[in-house]
């Protein structure tokens, strides 16, 4: 019987021991510096950006989405006097917003990738933005706390461009959004002409914008691809000019749409950037055959010129498009739910899906990101896509910032906020102007949805397709196609459609001849 007593306190001791050291957790704090060559350039004002990456195989400052595959842990903070020839402590003596529920006091054990990012550019609206200053990625083990030296001995580099004979840049001072900011202001885009370019011919034009805040620079990648430029520079390709937009703007993607807070992007795009555009190099100055396409944000943005600028655009190719409508705001109805974060069931609401239907991630966890992101502290000023739908649908709120559909920590939507939202409601927009837009609409609109969309979208295009399916007088002729267990944007490419463009543009000169003859 004795040894029975002693074998089972030995057990339970041995249980607690290991219990103990798998949950241990350690203290991180470093001794931060600015390299010699850098400290003419650092600004003492900006945000601190500390970044742990579980993936060794990535730069941790650039993993600004939340990947539970692949995580990376952000804490951040504002600093107003940062002396650059000084030695900043890094501790857990300051406050800290951060992506994690565990403090740099009590760091689980493992391997973290760390890099620290230095935020002083206050030109753009992401944390990445050239002149940003970081550290060299230092891999660090948790067994026990730990402290290391970091150095801010590199800055990021101005954008550069693939060199080619068909690529052209356009930088033009906008007078509108200058006037509206009350500073200048540019609007950028990159050009891809048609393979044997004539300058005096007259060519279709085809406007794409990218997937959230994809840059006019995404161009380069279309030029490294081996097998489009191929295609791109032979005779088989169509004669249709490309112009890819820039998603920059003053809280992140501006959407291309006139809005409280960012200001008269779309006018600024219908009254400069095209007439500048198309008087460089187009040859043509006609609506009919100018279109626009995009997926995700861009197939949000294209659908919403159509609909915004029905004469401006002869056709637009949306693709997985942004929820075009708010009762289905992913899985939210803002107008009559109470909480963007929990449903009515008590349960955590996903934004993010596998094709098979598994929840990724919260909506909570993704606005927790931004929240971190935000020199605010919240996500109205993130350059997130949640900090830049908030800005282009709600109106201006107080310190420069637009006022928030939902509280940034426990969800609750302000249906004031989420009233103003209907501005942008499609669905609401073209049941109200259906008389006058409905004629317009006719032959110019594709949508194309997976029906496992990865962030619940197909709900609100299913809403849309349903309300435009029903119209009369005149009944639409809208195309939308729904295709079942597919996910975010997996039918969208450039070749396929400017191929959709080419049959078009053919459809319209059929029908010209014909009215011609």
């Amino acid at each position: 019987m004795k040894y029975k007593i002693i074998l089972t306190v030995f057990l339970v001791q041995t249980s607690v021991l290991q219990a103990f050291c798998q949950n241990q957790n350690f203290s991180f704090s470093a001794n931060l510096t600015v390299s010699e060559e850098l400290r003419e350039i650092c600004q003492e004002n900006g945000r601190l950006f500390l970044f742990f990456s579980e993936n060794p195989n990535v730069e941790p400052r650039t993993q600004i989405w939340p990947n539970p595959r692949n995580k990376t842990h952000i804490f951040a903070r504002n600093i107003s006097s940062l002396d650059s020839k000084k030695v900043l402590r890094i501790d857990n003596s300051e406050k800290w917003i951060t992506t994690t529920d565990w403090t740099l006091e009590d760091f689980p054990e493992g391997d973290y990738y760390i890099q620290i990012l230095w935020d002083q550019d206050i030109k753009e609206s992401r944390v990445n933005a050239p002149g940003n200053l970081f550290s060299t990625k230092q891999k660090i083990h948790f067994d026990k706390s730990v402290e290391v030296d970091i150095s801010l001995n590199q800055k990021i580099s101005p954008r550069k461009f693939e060199k080619h004979h068909l690529v052209r840049l356009v930088d033009l001072n906008s007078e509108i959004l200058t006037e509206w900011w009350g500073k200048p202001v540019s609007m950028k885009a990159s050009i891809l002409l048609p393979n044997n370019y004539n300058e005096n011919k007259a060519y279709p034009i085809r406007y794409n914008i990218a997937g959230y805040g994809g840059r006019y620079t995404r161009i380069n990648r279309l030029v490294r691809n081996e097998e489009f430029m191929k295609w791109w520079t032979s005779d088989e390709s169509p004669e249709i000019i490309n112009v890819f937009l820039d998603g920059e703007g003053p809280f992140g993607d501006p959407y291309q749409m006139d809005s409280e807070n960012n200001g008269p992007y779309g006018s600024a795009l219908i009254n400069e950037l095209i007439p500048h555009i198309e008087s460089e190099y187009r040859g043509t100055s006609s609506s009919k055959t100018r279109f626009i396409d995009g997926c995700s944000t861009g197939g949000w943005v294209s659908l919403g010129l159509q609909l915004f600028y029905p004469d401006e655009f002869n056709g637009c190719f949306s693709y997985s498009p942004d929820a075009v409508e708010f009762t289905n705001y992913s899985l939210v109805d803002i107008y009559n739910d109470e909480n963007m974060f929990t449903n009515e069931y008590g349960y955590l609401i996903p934004i993010w899906r596998s094709t098979k239907g598994d929840p990724i991630l919260s909506l909570k966890q993704f606005v927790q990101h931004e929240n971190v992101l935000g020199s605010s502290g919240t996500y109205l000023n993130s350059g997130g896509q949640i900090g830049s739908h908030n800005a282009l649908y709600s109106p201006k709120g107080g310190n420069g910032l637009p006022m928030p559909l939902f509280d940034p920590l426990t969800g609750e939507i302000d249906t004031i906020v989420s009233e103003h939202w209907k501005k942008y409601d499609f669905k609401i927009y073209a049941e109200e102007n259906w008389e006058e837009l409905g004629p317009k609409l006719q032959g110019k609109i594709f949508i194309w949805m997976g029906d496992m969309d990865n962030f619940y979208l197909n709900l609100a295009t299913r809403a849309f397709a349903d309300f435009i399916n029903t119209r009369k007088n005149p009944t639409s002729d809208a195309e939308i196609i729904f295709t079942a267990t597919e996910g975010h944007c997996s039918q969208y490419s450039h070749k396929k459609v400017l191929l959709q463009i080419q049959k078009r543009v053919e459809e319209i000169t059929t029908i010209k001849a014909q009215l011609t003859n």
